[in-house]
């Protein structure tokens, strides 16, 4: 089931300087995988050690924080829009 990836500017180096990415996944964990099968590496800058997404990271699903859904677990369907949002901080 193919969902669209929306990658953030600074993690384009990484995707091949790809915006846009389509892959297939069942739920966030799955789609982490698929970005690191696709894009080596690239799992360490979303995820820490553990597997847990980095503090400063925010992933909606259809414009929904996943922190208020079912975090990595939230399922995806097929056409859903999946925005890796980096935080933004400043003084």
């Amino acid at each position: 089931m193919p969902v669209q990836v929306l990658i953030p500017t600074p993690l384009q180096p990484f995707t091949a300087n790809e915006a846009v990415v389509e892959l297939n996944a069942v739920d966030v964990n799955q789609l982490i995988q698929a970005l690191d099968e696709r894009f080596p590496g690239l799992k360490a800058r979303l995820c820490d050690n553990s597997g847990k997404l980095r503090r400063f990271l925010n992933i909606y699903v259809n414009s929904e924080d996943i922190r208020f859904l079912d975090n990595q677990a939230t399922p995806l369907k097929e056409g859903d829009e999946v925005s890796i949002i980096p935080a933004v901080a400043g003084g």
